[in-house]
């Protein structure tokens, strides 16, 4: 008997799917260095993230900066992205990741919350989460989880979205998925590209010591201070070059 096909000529239905890189972050740990424009193999983290979102299909990308943003926001010119400009990074990663869930509106099935400090993210690992969001039997965020090791990118439904931001204006995704477990459906999967990160200096060696491969770090920059007067927007959209 052969395979009853939903709309769209697959197994699955479609999916619109956005995502939001957060390169916003100051790196105190990384010695005062902007971890998107790290680089494995002469190609900065970042773009690396970009071209793993692309070559899976991702229809929207929302980059949010903050710290660095005369830095990062150069090496994301060549792709078809909106950039979001968060003024007051100090506030922390929650008004990041509530500003790109805002740029990124609601007309989306799925939205994958992605960081620039995974050097090992490629557009398979994205795709093999995009595949177990869809075939998730129950809960509204899918979180992998390797070794019973938490892992990125989380994928969030739009009710999610919805839920994290009625949830006040300090609210993140992990302590949202800490106080509401009910909704998080977990992958598990022997894939360590979703728990290999690197937050700190000593993450570069450790890094270095499991994959073989060495990472480059620009020097420190002293253009992380942002300071915007409190009557200014809570940020800034730069650009939106997909209509």
């Amino acid at each position: 008997m052969g395979c009853m096909m939903k709309q769209g000529g697959g197994l699955y239905s479609r999916v619109r799917v956005g995502a939001i890189l957060l390169a916003a972050g100051e790196g105190k740990r990384m010695g005062g260095v902007p971890k998107a424009l790290i680089e494995l193999q002469g190609v900065p983290l970042i773009n690396r993230q970009m071209i793993a979102l692309s070559g899976a299909g991702v229809d929207e990308v929302v980059v949010v900066t903050g710290y660095y943003h005369e830095l990062v926001e150069p090496m994301v010119e060549q792709f078809p992205v909106r950039v979001v400009r968060n003024l007051h990074p100090a506030d922390g990663q929650a008004s990041s990741v509530r500003m790109g869930l805002e740029a990124l509106g609601g007309n989306f099935d799925a939205v994958i919350m992605a960081l620039c400090d995974q050097p090992l993210i490629n557009a398979e690992d994205i795709t093999q989460l995009i595949a177990a969001f869809k075939k998730r039997q129950s809960g509204e965020i899918l979180m992998p989880m390797v070794d019973g090791q938490r892992g990125n990118p989380i994928v969030l439904s739009g009710v999610a979205i919805n839920q994290i931001l009625a949830s006040g204006q300090n609210m993140v995704c992990r302590k949202f998925m800490d106080e509401h477990p009910e909704v998080v459906n977990v992958f598990h999967t022997d894939n360590e590209h979703f728990i290999l990160d690197v937050d700190s200096l000593e993450d570069l060696d450790v890094f270095q010591a499991k994959t073989g491969w060495s990472l480059t770090v620009p020097k420190a920059s002293n253009e992380a201070a942002i300071t915007q007067p409190e009557s200014e927007p809570a940020y800034l959209s730069l650009q939106k070059l997909r209509p």
